[in-house]
């Protein structure tokens, strides 16, 4: 089938690479959720005059 050797290991590498990125692609790491916190302006609570 292939020849060349280099050509057989480039092959063997490039699917390499897609069977892990489809195995990424079909069970994606979990993301350990993080609550959001964000600052509330103090000018919100001062009293109107």
């Amino acid at each position: 089938m292939f020849r060349n050797p280099l050509l057989l290991l480039v092959a063997i590498v490039a699917g390499v690479l897609v069977l892990g990125l489809l195995a990424v692609g079909a069970f994606p790491p979990s993301v350990t959720p993080q609550p959001t916190e964000r600052s509330i302006p103090a000018d919100r609570f001062a009293p109107r005059n």
